[in-house]
């Protein structure tokens, strides 16, 4: 009773906070507003022969032995769209190859996490973790969770599981700290992603744009031929989205790199041109975007209501769900001016410090790191596995692409999705550009930008 009773008091504080602060945003890589879920998994209907026979023949490092029964709770974002189906097919491996556990599915919809993570910081805060949760590979992980000494290290699984062999060595780094991995990375995003209406931009006579000058002159076509707003956007945390592809390709991977490392300071004439740059796109954005989620905004390119969307490769997770063919309802491109480079971002799951279900969590990772789990999971979330080894006959078009020029682009990482920032930073940084967009001015930003640099970089 007394976990109830702080669970509820926890959830209601911190819904009070997010009511304030987010407005009631939606999405995010986050899904939509539809609400938490929770999915029991373990009955003996989950387990039937053709399940058993597939987990067989395509598992290569899940136990083979049922874990005892109880429960685990397992916490997320993924509450709509692909991101909920693809949290459903690897919790219908989990009920497969630990059938005595139920699955308790404490997902919080809205932001691109910001919601979910307000509401896990006030149950952290008293003293009520849930089992294991997802965050960021990168600062978020590093400088919050890790920082604040919240959850395990997790070398003894890498050293069970043979993680290390199938893990990519530009991830590792990422979540870990003094010699300790602290996460069980399931898959790899792309940030940088320009989806486009293939049908909208024939009918104009506009290629697939490669550079910021063919991008805004398409736009600039568009808009002249009638077009409102060429391009789709969504609720705040997806302008912060948009900010961080202009400014990476605008100033290009080294120069981005340095903003986090110092060696690019944030008052520098690179990062003015950057900003004005997004200043520039910005203005072909629709007006009605702060009550959009980002399904909203692909659905506008889907619709022909807009010619492009720039967003996470989530999206395409999106327009699967809905039965779109890819080349012929949506094409993409990496944002222009960014070709070559692929921003990153990868979620991931931890191991509370005092989970309340430690083994039954220790047996979900499991499952997230294996091959079976990430094979379930990706193709459905729109992402490609954290492992080297995924089947690839599993894989659509775009994610077949991605997974290609993940080994051969250079990798950078995001800030919206917590890679190069903390959450502090990271917070500072949404706040200067929530009052870009109501005051447009660029010398502000730049110098909100410095500021946050300053007290947290």
């Amino acid at each position: 009773m007394r976990n109830r009773m702080l669970k509820l008091m926890s959830l209601f504080a911190a819904l009070a906070l997010v009511a304030s602060a987010c407005g009631g945003s939606s999405g995010g890589d986050a899904g939509d507003e539809s609400g938490s879920d929770s999915t029991a998994v373990g009955s003996d209907d989950t387990t039937d022969d053709t399940t058993d026979d597939t987990t067989d023949d395509t598992t290569d490092d899940t136990t083979d032995e049922e874990t005892a029964g109880g429960s685990v709770e397992v916490f997320s974002w993924w509450t709509g769209g692909g991101e909920a189906a693809g949290l459903d097919a690897m919790i219908e491996v989990f009920g497969s190859t630990d059938p005595g556990i139920t699955f308790e599915n404490s997902a919080v919809a809205g932001g691109a996490g910001t919601n979910a993570r307000a509401v896990l910081a006030s149950r952290l805060q008293a003293g009520d973790p849930p089992d294991s949760w997802q965050g960021h590979a990168g600062q978020e992980l590093i400088g919050t969770y890790v920082a604040a000494d919240q959850i395990e290290p997790l070398n003894f699984l890498y050293d069970e599981q043979g993680w290390l062999d199938v893990m990519p060595e530009t991830l590792i780094p990422l979540i870990s700290k003094d010699g300790n991995i602290y996460s069980v990375p399931v898959n790899i995003h792309r940030a940088n992603v320009l989806w486009s209406n293939p049908t909208v931009l024939s009918d104009a006579g506009i290629e697939m744009p490669t550079s910021l000058d063919e991008f805004i002159a398409a736009m600039e076509t568009l808009k002249s031929g009638g077009m409102d707003a060429p391009l789709a956007m969504g609720e705040q945390w997806t302008s912060l989205h948009l900010m961080e592809t202009i400014m990476l390709a605008s100033m290009g991977p080294d120069s981005w790199n340095g903003l986090w490392d110092g060696s690019v300071a944030w008052d520098s004439a690179e990062v003015t041109k950057a900003l004005e740059d997004y200043n520039t796109v910005l203005g072909y954005t629709n007006s009605d975007s702060s009550s959009l989620s980002w399904q909203d905004a692909g659905q506008l390119v889907l619709d022909g209501n807009a010619a492009f969307n720039i967003m996470g490769d989530w999206q395409e997770g999106f327009f699967r769900e809905l039965g779109k063919e890819p080349g012929t309802d949506y094409v993409w491109s990496a944002t222009p001016g960014s070709d070559g480079v692929f921003q990153f971002l990868s979620d991931s799951f931890v191991l509370a410090k005092g989970a309340p279900n430690r083994d039954a969590a220790i047996a979900w990772l499991t499952v997230a790191g294996s091959n079976q789990g990430q094979d379930a999971f990706n193709p459905v979330k729109g992402s490609i596995p954290a492992r080297n080894d995924a089947d690839r006959s599993l894989y659509g078009e775009y994610l077949l692409s991605a997974m290609d020029d993940w080994a051969s682009n250079t990798v950078v990482g995001s800030l919206t999705h917590g890679v190069v920032a903390n959450d502090s930073w990271k917070s500072e940084i949404d706040s200067a550009v929530g009052l870009f967009l109501i005051d447009k001015d660029v010398a502000n930003l730049q110098t909100a930008l410095v500021a946050a640099h300053a007290a947290n970089g």
